[in-house]
């Protein structure tokens, strides 16, 4: 029913985003990640973007697969996500142009806090054969999204194939509810720490595994090509990546979770080039 509902929202926010031409147009669909959305980074940007610009955003959160998806047939005028080399791709057929660095933070495994496969401290390879090895339960978004991406390589290094096991669980849902279902299962997954910060006080999960570079978790902002999708809204995309990246949008991302949780939730990056970041 969520699905059926998400579709029908997306086809009423399309129907109003392209019932005018872009120079008239301050209504802006932005189709963005799960993750920006359930660790409440969207909740600040998007009124600040409005109150600094006067463009009404339309938000649809999906995995960031899906969002390139929604991108690639037009349905988007811009695009906040986290893989980065389904962007890429997206990029070299055309469908998209503009991308630009926005922030950064990082994937983490959570588990139990009894930790029954013994992963706490572990690399990431090794933390997955122990869980392999061990049959505990492991919940994936299984969403094509950029979390999900990222745990599929994960395994690739492993060289083990989970999918089919009875212990792996594939949600097809977002960071939130995943990680609500590892909980209850008192199994393991793999989060952005931003999402996972948000939900710790109700979820009984714990970080077990962090820090390892190849758990790095870069976001880009893309408009998607208006001589593509004529109806796309360039002025409204271009001011929206301009926001994020512009120092007023920075600062909001620096400071996001400070007061509440201590610590930032998003690294932001606009100063800075893939390179930098390690990323090919």
């Amino acid at each position: 029913m969520k699905k059926i509902f998400a579709v029908l929202l997306l086809a009423s926010i399309i129907t109003a985003s392209c019932g005018a031409s872009s120079s008239q147009n301050t209504n802006l669909l932005l189709v963005s990640t799960t993750s920006t959305q359930d660790s409440g980074l969207l909740d600040v940007i998007l009124p600040a973007f409005t109150e600094k610009t006067g463009y009404t955003v339309q938000l649809v959160a999906v995995g960031s697969g899906q969002a390139l998806k929604i991108g690639a047939e037009g349905n988007a005028d811009v695009i906040l996500l986290h893989s980065p080399a389904a962007e890429k791709q997206f990029m070299s057929d055309g469908f998209g142009i503009d991308r630009r660095l926005v922030m950064h933070n990082d994937f983490v495994l959570v588990g139990p806090p009894s930790d029954p496969a013994e992963i706490r401290g572990k690399s990431p390879v090794e933390a997955l054969e122990e869980i392999f090895a061990s049959r505990v339960t492991f919940v994936s978004r299984g969403d094509e999204s950029g979390t999900h991406v990222k745990e599929l390589a994960l395994w690739e290094n492993t060289g083990l194939e989970p999918a089919g096991e009875d212990w792996y669980l594939e949600t097809g849902q977002g960071q939130g509810p995943t990680l609500s279902i590892a909980s209850e299962k008192a199994g393991y997954a793999i989060t952005d720490r931003g999402t996972y910060l948000t939900y710790k006080a109700n979820v009984d999960l714990e970080i077990l595994v962090e820090g390892d570079p190849f758990l790095l978790n870069v976001y880009h902002v893309i408009t998607v090509n208006p001589e593509r999708w004529p109806n796309v809204n360039l002025e409204g995309a271009k001011a929206f990546a301009d926001f994020v990246t512009s120092p007023e949008g920075q600062k909001i991302i620096g400071e996001f979770g400070m007061d509440k949780y201590g610590q930032q939730l998003f690294i932001p990056d606009a100063n800075k080039t893939d390179e930098e970041l390690g990323l090919p």
